[in-house]
């Protein structure tokens, strides 16, 4: 590995889409720490050391520690990914997004168009909000000093469109990634958030333990998760796919073999986002309720909105189930597979081609996603459950979640880096 590193250092065009990089990661960061005009500085930092809303912790993890300063990145890269969930589920419903999909490269420009007005408009929403949480004291219920001292209208709004602005700014950057530098721009930037947030989590989970045993044997727990995610995300169904050979003028084409790669987690982590972000709802609504004690509020707060709690475990764990199935269904459509291998000739092996092709690829993905997501269930609570059995806060913003994005975008980036690396230092048969 390292010396893999080595040789792509050594390569000067590789060297500078490196350096490119790690030159947008390091004004990324900048970004963080620099603070929205009409925040006062002083009291954010006075209020990080006191309690702090148990709803926004994983929000301001996958910020980077953004959204509890109020800083110009505050809303981070969550709006952009959103919106382009969004797009990917409108596919399904309305069927001019679906043609434009189809159309190739300049239908997708234009979806990706679509994707920037709507992150403009989640992020005009989302820092409305949080301004407005920030005034009325929900991120540091246990602070009293004001965040925001000037509330007019005025200051409110440069405060929006200074937030909005951040938005698209890191939209743009992760966009500069994808195009001149390595691997995936918005994926690389959640990396960087999360790896940032480490040193205060591992912190809170020292402080928080009685002793050095419990802080060992989250390490250990942390390595075990880390190895089984990089073994189940490099697994996958081969489904042998046979091409008929066919005579194209006085040549014979075709008669090749391939195979349908079916990975066992098709959906990644989007079914764990989804069912954190709607289990993290009933938190608002009791926050927002303040004062009111009603008994529905006391059993949603000790039942639901608890995350040691059964009930919150058993709607994590269907949450992200339905999400695993419904987003690998919109993401891997059997019959459009089936229609390509059947008009260029090819077939599964025992298989009819047509309806029967997509049945069998049906058959197989719904017992391929079931695997898929148990484990993404087990990986996301494994984290929870064992900071419940050694006796540690579970308001401590680390989970599966987070290891699944750190070890996704690591593979993936790991092998855009070796396939450069391939292209220009590739060897042949001759030494």
């Amino acid at each position: 590995m390292l010396s893999g590193f080595m040789n792509a250092f050594r390569t000067p065009d590789l060297r500078n889409k490196l350096l490119f990089t790690l030159g947008i990661i390091a004004i990324y960061r900048m970004g963080v720490a620099i603070p929205t005009p009409g925040v006062d500085y002083g009291n954010v930092q006075q209020c990080l050391g006191t309690e702090t809303n148990t709803a926004f912790q994983v929000l301001n993890l996958f910020s980077g520690g953004a959204l509890l300063q109020l800083s110009i990145f505050a809303l981070g890269i969550m709006p952009y990914i959103t919106a382009s969930i969004m797009v990917q589920l409108l596919r399904v419903l309305i069927p001019r997004f679906e043609a434009l999909y189809k159309e190739g490269q300049e239908g997708q420009a234009k979806l990706t168009q679509y994707t920037r007005y709507i992150t403009v408009g989640f992020a005009a929403l989302q820092s409305a909000s949080y301004i407005t949480m920030a005034r009325n004291n929900v991120f540091f219920p246990g602070c009293d000093l004001p965040i925001v001292p000037d509330d007019s209208w005025y200051v409110i709004a440069v405060m929006v469109l200074t937030m909005t602005a951040g938005t698209v700014l890191i939209m743009w950057l992760g966009e500069r990634i994808t195009e001149r530098g390595v691997g995936n721009g918005m994926s690389l930037l959640i990396f960087t958030s999360i790896a940032a947030s480490f040193p205060g989590v591992a912190s809170a989970i020292w402080n928080s333990s009685n002793g050095l045993s419990n802080t060992i044997i989250v390490a250990i727990v942390v390595l075990l998760v880390i190895a089984a995610v990089v073994f189940v995300e490099q697994s996958q169904r081969r489904i042998p796919v046979q091409y008929a050979k066919r005579m194209v003028g006085r040549r014979m084409l075709g008669g090749s073999s391939t195979y349908i790669p079916i990975k066992i987690n098709m959906a990644g982590i989007i079914p764990v986002i989804f069912a954190s972000s709607l289990l993290m709802l009933p938190q608002v609504i009791i926050q927002f309720a303040g004062e009111d004690s009603s008994d529905w509020l006391i059993w949603m707060r000790d039942h639901v909105a608890n995350p040691a709690s059964p009930l919150n475990i058993a709607l994590y764990i269907l949450l992200i189930i339905f999400f695993a199935y419904f987003y690998t269904a919109i993401t891997f459509n059997p019959n459009d597979v089936a229609d390509n291998m059947k008009k260029y000739g090819g077939f599964i092996p025992g298989i009819r081609p047509g309806q029967p092709t997509a049945d069998f690829l049906s058959y197989v993905l719904s017992r391929i996603t079931a695997a898929g997501s148990l484990y993404l269930a087990a990986v996301a609570l494994i984290p929870t459950i064992t900071f419940v059995a050694l006796g540690l806060s579970t308001s401590i913003p680390f989970g599966g979640a987070s290891v699944l994005i750190l070890v996704g975008v690591g593979l993936d980036t790991v092998k855009r880096i070796q396939s450069q690396l391939e292209q220009r230092h590739y060897e042949g048969f001759l030494k």
